[in-house]
Order: structure tokens, then sequence, then C-alpha cells
């Protein structure tokens, strides 16, 4: 009987869910060669794949944090955001303005400081462990600066068309976009500015086998705030009345008016929240690769979308998991293929993933 019940169920598994056998396949070959590479003398060493996946789950946790704003706003709004990313640039260089200043108030004049560049590193000497409470004070910053700005926007340019298609509403995220992307080209330039100096960042080794896991303080930093803040959104939206408003709106707005929810602050919290985590995201993102410009924001755009997209977009958990999925996949390909293929290997995950299911791992599962 036991026999026959488990074969009933693997056969209904195999008709209804096919992509999840062809998913626990892959992974299984995938894993077998990953076992076997660890085994062989001279092939992958264990400090080599803890590695790769803490480099993913970097990649992952800065991407997933950048994508729940844009999945909220899908969600709740309706449209796809095309001007998040900037929303990224322009809460880092706000965050990383004050951060400058913060450290070398006293010793550089200010104009030199908010501009950012335009002191050596080593001189200014901002890390995570010399000058803690700038980080903090920027990380602040660049938050409540993209709130403020997700918020004006709304009012000068998103509110007014609320009413309007979809397609509108992107055309204009577009130009959106592209104003704040030029406005921090002409007020900061085009050159890639060093943010902190990496001499101060201590590396924590954890032996493994024959080599060593080292982890930056700087991606230490991050991780951990990230999963503070995607841990806060949760909380948010399982536990407050606020949340189960947005999870309301986001299931079917007209209900959600009629039952006297009200609409116009739940989309008001919703760029505060998606602002919010967008410029933090922007702020630890540059802190941890130490650099930034005034396109970078615009360039992870891409990235947060296929983590959406992948997640089921209008998904908030699926942006979070989409997110580190894909900084994984990118991570784990280098064992089989050269780094300039990465994110090419990123990408050809989603597709795969799309062709067995379209709506996404989460399956258009929304805010809740």
């Amino acid at each position: 009987m036991g026999i026959s019940e488990t074969y009933a169920r693997s056969r209904d598994l195999a008709l209804k869910r096919p992509f999840v056998l062809v998913v626990v396949a892959i992974l299984g070959i995938l894993g077998f060669d990953i076992v076997r590479q660890l085994a062989s003398p001279g092939g992958l060493s264990t400090s080599q794949l803890a590695t790769f996946l803490w480099d993913g789950l970097v990649v992952g946790l800065s991407i997933g944090l950048a994508g729940v704003g844009l999945s909220m706003t899908y969600s709740i709004l309706n449209f796809a955001n095309f001007s998040h990313g900037d929303y990224v640039t322009s809460g880092a260089f706000a965050g990383w303005a004050v951060t400058w200043l913060f450290a070398g108030v006293g010793q550089f004049d200010l104009s030199t400081l908010l501009f950012i560049g335009s002191v050596s590193t080593t001189d200014l000497g901002v890390s995570i462990v010399s000058t803690p409470l700038a980080i903090l004070a920027g990380l602040i910053v660049a938050a409540v600066s993209a709130v403020l700005l997700s918020l004006f926007i709304d009012r000068v340019v998103y509110k007014p068309m609320r009413d309007e298609e979809g397609i509108s509403l992107l055309i204009a995220s577009i130009g959106v976009a592209l104003a704040l992307r030029y406005t921090i080209y002409i007020v900061f330039g085009q050159r890639t500015r060093g943010l902190t100096n990496a001499q101060s960042v201590p590396e924590f080794s954890i032996a493994l086998g024959s080599g060593s896991l080292d982890i930056g303080g700087h991606e230490l930093t991050l991780v951990v705030i990230a999963a503070a803040l995607m841990l806060g959104v949760h909380l948010l939206l399982q536990t407050t009345k606020l949340g189960k408003a947005m999870r309301a709106m986001a299931d079917n707005e007209d209900l959600a008016r009629v039952t006297g929810i009200p609409t116009e602050r739940v989309v008001r919290f919703t760029w505060i929240i998606g602002g919010g985590l967008a410029g933090a995201g922007g702020f630890l993102i540059a802190l941890e690769r130490g650099a930034m410009n005034f396109q970078f924001g615009w360039i992870l755009l891409l990235l947060i979308f296929a983590a959406v997209i992948l997640g089921g977009i209008g998904s908030i958990y699926g942006a979070m998991f989409g997110g580190i999925t894909m900084g994984l996949a990118q991570s784990l390909s280098l064992v089989w293929i050269p780094s300039e293929f990465s994110t090419v290997a990123a990408f050809a995950v989603m597709i795969f993933v799309l062709l067995f299911k379209p709506e996404g791992l989460f399956s258009g599962v929304t805010t809740a």
C-alpha cells in the first residue's frame, strides 16, 4: 500500500508539476558534479565553494533589497517603475556626501567633501571600522533622501496620472529616470568615485580545509543590515494594520477602497518603504563595492528587474528570493564557466525557470 501510494503521488507530481522534477534533476546533476570536483585532487576546494556561496549571498541580498521596493510599486500601483534604479543612485550619492562630510569635517573644506571623491580615500579613511558613525549617518540620509525624492516625484508626476494605463506611467518613469540620472551627472560628474579606504577594513577568515573563507567587514555589514531590513518588511506586512491594508490593496484595489481602506495613505507608505529600501540598498551596495558613478543604479536595474520577474512580479517575497537566486546562480556558475559569462548564467537561470513557470517562482503571490 505504501509503495503504490508513493508511486501515485510521484505520477501526479510528474503530470501536474513537471517543472519541479526538471529542477530537481538539474540541481542533482550539478550537485553531483560539485561533489566530484571537491573529491578530485587539484579540483574545486571547500574554501573556493564557500567563497562562491558567500559572494552569491552578498550579491543576492543587495539585489533583493533593492528589488523589494520595485515589487511593491508594481503590486500596489500596477506599473513597472523604471526610475527605481535612479532612486538607488540618488540615495547613494546623498548618503555618501553626508558620510564624507561627517568623516572629514574639520580636515577638509565642505565643498570638497560634499562632492565626493576629491580627497584620497586613504587620507579620509572612511570605513565601517574607522568611521562607523559617519557610515550610520550616511545610511540614514540615503534612506530618507530617497523617500523624500520618491514622494516628491509621486506628487508631481505619478499622482496626476494615477488613473491612466500602466504604459503611460511606465513611459513617465523612464523620463523621470533620465532626469534624475543626468541631474546627478551635472552635479557630481561622470567619473567613478572611490568611497572607502579598503586598507582599514578587516577581513574575518574562517579556516576551511587547506584554504579559508575571507569575509570583508563591508560585506558583512551589507548582509546583516539587508537581512534585518527584509525581516522588518516581513513583520510589517504580516503583523501591522498597514501591512494588512497593503496586502488588501494589492489583491483588489476597488474592494479595498469600498471597505474603507485609505488607499492614498497606502500609496504614500508604499513610496516611503520602497524609496527607503532603494536608498539604503544603494548606499550599502556602494559601501561593499567601495566605488560608484552616476549610472550604477541604472546598470543594477536590469538585475533587479530580473530578480523581481524570477520571483514573481508583484511578490515581495519573490523579489527577496529571486535576488538571492540570481546572486547564487551568478557566483556558483564560476565553478564551470569564466567570470565574463557569470551574469549571462544568472539570466539563463531566469529564462529557464520562466519557460516552465512563466508566473515566477512565487506564482503571482503579491505582497503577502
